[in-house]
């Protein structure tokens, strides 16, 4: 299976401050939808995305990103699958996160790994379960399929932590996924091995602004 992870644009979310599951997500901002356009544009122009099988999260900003890139990959949107979602932000979904923070207390996810974002939400470590589970899924299911899925930052990265040996950085260092850019994965169905192509495709985003954001917590990267 070739699996290739992108990015929804950037979204109402992540300007406004609100935590965005399916209650609180308003979409694309305008540059979003430019930022997606652009990608189909690229994909459109190089060939260099190509899809059996296209794939989106429950999220109103992955299914509108996804829904502008189909006509380029020359497949509708097959299903909406919520194991591609962001980690599950339970009783959280639309809160303000100055209001969030009131409530539940400050959140590093790192740090306390089996704490509930909120009651009815995830944890960082059964997101990375669920994460993990997905990819075995998907490899199982499209086994020789090219697959491409429209999910969230915490997604991709989390794909990085549960294939790859990474050690937790003493420096602060991260990698944080671009809006609309792509991670290329690869599964061999005869041994089981993942291979990480490429991670933040982004030519197609140059001479688009994009709006200065502040970072989330930890694992929390759309809202």
């Amino acid at each position: 299976m070739q699996l290739t992870l992108i990015r929804h644009g950037d979204a109402f979310a992540g300007l406004h401050g609100i935590i965005a599951g399916p209650k609180g997500c308003r979409g694309l901002t305008e540059i979003g939808r430019h930022q997606a356009a652009a990608l189909r544009d690229d994909i459109e122009a190089r060939g260099h995305v190509t899809a059996d099988v296209l794939l989106a999260s429950v999220l109103p900003r992955a299914i509108e990103t996804a829904e502008i890139i189909a006509p380029a990959l020359g497949v509708d949107v097959a299903d909406h699958d919520c194991e591609l979602c962001e980690v599950h932000t339970g009783e959280a979904d639309g809160l303000d996160w100055a209001i969030y923070t009131e409530r539940y207390g400050p959140v590093d996810m790192t740090l306390e790994p089996d704490r509930l974002f909120a009651p009815q939400g995830e944890s960082w470590n059964s997101f990375h379960d669920r994460v993990r589970r997905l990819l075995d899924r998907l490899a199982a299911t499209y086994p020789h399929e090219r697959v491409v899925a429209v999910c969230h930052a915490g997604v991709i990265m989390a794909s990085l932590r549960v294939l790859l040996p990474f050690a937790h950085s003493a420096t602060g260092a991260q990698l944080r996924p671009s809006n609309t850019g792509l991670t290329r994965w690869e599964h061999d169905p005869s041994s089981g091995a993942w291979t990480l192509h490429s991670f933040n495709e982004t030519t197609h985003l140059d001479g688009i602004d994009a709006i200065p954001a502040t970072d989330p917590p930890e694992s929390i990267h759309d809202h």
